[in-house]
């Protein structure tokens, strides 16, 4: 099989490469080009997206002896991953730029390249694994499981992925690069975002959105505690930096309850009303065969984050999470990825939707997930 290995510059990328080809696939190895002015973001051999990481998958590729490529996603990943950025940003919402690029540009435009030129799957270093029956599951290194950026995958996609670190732990996998001669071997991991060079989020976007003096208010009383020059510099849940003019009266911190970017006013209050219990997505991608109706089920809301036992229902149009345990702090335009525990060899992925809106345990039920609940109707496969 010919395998396209995207290298990042990454002790995992290159040890995938590594193993396609130890498991005989004829293997070429390509790195993306990301900016479209390298000094505008970050610098370093960080394991991502900077001129020393190339330099660093070049090696890597010549040790492993296969042909190397460099390709030029500049422009695609401007577009469809930094002015997301921005624009999730400019209204209220919270963005996950990483998992925005596995959707738009590692499995998206690299994958419809390299079929375009006979490839039969693309490889990479993320943490996950694809079981006998095609599903997308968790790595068995919990701490290092990226199945939740992976969920916008489409079963197309998917089908061509191959993720051959899924089965080993990160410092086995570490090991075996220092045993093949990897240079990368301990090269740290890369945690930031790669096209803030200076990891300020904060002033990043205010250069782009400017500065627009608002309001930061208690959401109860409607006081002014403060003023900011940008909504789009909070997120929901945030509790540093809002620059609030006196304590609450319990002494209690306060965080950011919600972001209006119309009247840029920012809402602050305690922790408890952070509290969600519903969760709406927008319409999902199913990574398995689409199911209708209600059914029990796992949902992750942050990368690495917790995993909440949930009620799951889909309508068509989207899906609506009942959670048998809050979360905190949950922000629209984040993902909600859908896991059955119980299928088979491990944790495989249903299912993923942006989130659109949250809400509280006492709120109603909407129509359709009352008919469903009198009705006793579980799920179904399409």
């Amino acid at each position: 099989m010919r395998v396209l290995a995207a290298m990042s510059g990454g002790v995992d990328s290159a040890v995938a490469a590594a193993r396609a080809v130890e498991a005989g696939h004829d293997v070429t190895g390509v790195h993306l080009a990301l900016s479209k002015n390298p000094q505008t973001y970050r610098t370093g051999a960080r394991g991502c997206c900077t001129i020393e990481d190339s330099r660093d998958a070049r090696r890597a590729a010549d040790v492993i002896g296969i042909p190397f490529y460099i390709w030029d996603m500049a422009e695609r990943f401007h577009e469809d991953v930094v002015e997301d950025f921005y624009a999730e940003y400019a209204n209220g919402r919270t963005p996950n730029p990483c998992l925005r690029c596995n959707e738009k540009i590692k499995f998206a435009a690299v994958l419809d390249r390299a079929m375009a030129l006979g490839f039969d799957a693309v490889a990479t270093g993320h943490y996950a694994r694809k079981g006998d029956d095609g599903l997308l599951r968790r790595a068995v290194d919990p701490g290092k499981d990226q199945s939740y950026v992976l969920a916008v995958l489409t079963p197309a996609q998917l089908a061509h992925s191959i993720f051959p670190l899924g089965d080993t732990p990160k410092d086995q996998v570490r090991t075996e690069a220092e045993t093949r001669g990897l240079a990368v071997a301990q090269k740290p991991d890369s945690h930031d975002i790669c096209f803030i060079a200076d990891g300020d989020t904060s002033g990043f976007l205010k250069n782009r959105l400017g500065a627009k003096e608002g309001e930061i208010v208690d959401a109860a009383s409607g006081e002014v505690l403060g003023s900011h020059d940008g909504s789009h510099q909070f997120t929901i849940g945030q509790r540093h930096g809002l620059g609030l003019k006196r304590p609450a009266a319990d002494g209690r911190p306060r965080y950011v309850l919600s972001i209006t970017p119309v009247d840029n006013r920012v809402q602050v209050g305690p922790r408890e009303a952070l509290r969600v219990d519903r969760i709406r997505t927008g319409r999902p991608v199913w990574l398995a065969p689409e199911r209708t109706g209600s059914f029990d089920a796992e949902v992750q809301l942050r990368a690495h984050g917790e995993v909440y036992p949930a009620r799951v229902t889909a309508d068509g149009d989207g899906l609506t999470a009942r959670l048998r345990k809050p979360a905190f702090g949950v922000a629209a335009g984040q993902a909600l990825v859908v896991y059955d525990p119980d299928a088979g060899d491990g944790d495989a992925v249903l299912a993923s939707g942006t989130i659109e809106e949250t809400g509280g345990a006492d709120e109603p039920a909407s129509a359709d997930e009352s008919a469903l609940s009198l009705s006793g109707t579980e799920s179904t496969r399409g």
